[in-house]
């Protein structure tokens, strides 16, 4: 089922974060890594094209682990995990759907990533 292209508001808890992306969110993703199994998001992948942040680039820490080449981003002050730079395709991010409002996830496909098995 094709879904149309859709704009997106996302934000962290406390709102210090805020972004917006386009997409028609073919599947969503869960990964068994070890930062992503402890964080449990569920996440959609996005060309950094369709990704804008429009607040809170100062209330943002990176988190980086293994090779250094995922970007994984935090909300200084609430904590929360809104998205990160991918390590597989560094020109997207892994959006934490939760963080986007008036987003349903009913009847798009989830996959499961193998990040653990990753060398």
């Amino acid at each position: 089922m094709n879904r149309p292209v859709r704009t997106y508001a996302g934000s962290c808890h406390c709102g210090a974060v805020r972004f917006e992306i386009d997409s028609d969110v073919p599947e969503l993703t869960t990964c068994d890594c070890s930062i992503c199994r402890r964080r449990s998001a569920t996440m959609v992948k996005v060309h950094e094209s369709g990704f804008r942040l429009l607040a809170g680039q100062d209330s943002l820490a990176e988190y980086r682990f293994h090779t250094g080449t995922a970007r994984h981003y935090f909300c200084k002050v609430c904590g929360i995990y809104p998205f990160h730079r991918k390590r597989v395709t560094p020109d997207h991010f892994g959006v934490n759907v939760q963080c986007l409002e008036d987003f349903d996830p009913a009847g798009i496909p989830v996959r499961r990533a193998r990040g653990a098995s990753m060398t």
